[in-house]
């Protein structure tokens, strides 16, 4: 490989990095700046407009159809692995920022940041989650566990549903790559009890603000050696 390529192909990287940046940027002010609720909406119509745009600029130089054609070559098992490297990958993302910010100013600020970071995220990922299913807001609790299939979480950890009663079941996550890591490496639990639960509990009420959600238990609570979290959901109906 040339010189030249190695250059050409370190600035497309960075391309994709700093717009990645900017993107995120760009949510986090408009949240600060109008509120959660608008700035989602607002990330609806900028994300489906840069999907389109990103489709037509690749397609330019791919030629057919642009990003599908990136993947032509891959059949569906690989594109299972492409897939499931992708998110883990979104998972190290998240696990290099905490520790950059720890490393810089410790422990509570980067569980600070963490935890305002999944107040933000979870509901994204929510209403983008009920864009693919076509869903709308309010659907119960059988909407909120389809969503809570399709989470970036729910295809690289193992997690299970149990029905509870007619108006809430658990989930349970049984295996969880962060803390099955820190098992490897001889480590105690991560203590993710207060970002759990802003995640949960602000993924569930962007699909239903019915739904009532409380930890059953998360480090550094105790927990049993089949799961790692476990989670009740109730529709609150009154």
């Amino acid at each position: 490989m040339s010189e030249k390529r190695d250059e050409l192909i370190g600035q497309i990287i960075e391309t994709v990095r700093q717009t990645g940046a900017h993107y995120g940027l760009w949510l986090a002010e408009a949240v600060h700046q109008m509120g959660l609720e608008r700035a989602l909406e607002a990330e609806a119509e900028a994300g489906d407009r840069l999907t389109g745009i990103v489709e037509r600029k690749l397609a330019k130089v791919l030629g057919g159809e642009g990003l599908k054609d990136l993947f032509a070559g891959l059949d569906e098992t690989a594109l299972t692995d492409l897939g499931k490297e992708l998110r883990t990958a979104w998972l190290a993302a998240d696990g290099v920022w905490f520790q950059a910010v720890e490393g810089m100013a410790g422990m509570d600020d980067a569980k600070r940041v963490n935890d305002t970071c999944w107040s933000r995220f979870a509901p994204l990922e929510a209403s983008r989650a009920m864009a693919a299913l076509g869903l709308a807001r309010g659907g119960g609790l059988e909407a909120l566990k389809e969503c809570l299939a399709q989470r970036m979480y729910a295809h690289i950890n193992d997690w299970e549903i149990v029905d509870e009663t007619p108006t809430s079941f658990i989930f349970r996550m049984n295996r969880c790559r962060v803390q099955t890591a820190r098992v490897r490496k001889g480590l105690a639990d991560y203590p993710c009890k207060s970002g759990g639960t802003v995640e949960y509990t602000s993924f569930a009420r962007q699909v239903d603000p019915r739904i009532v959600t409380e930890c059953v238990a998360c480090p550094p609570d105790e927990h049993p050696a089949q799961w790692v979290c476990s989670w009740r959901f109730t529709l609150d109906c009154p």
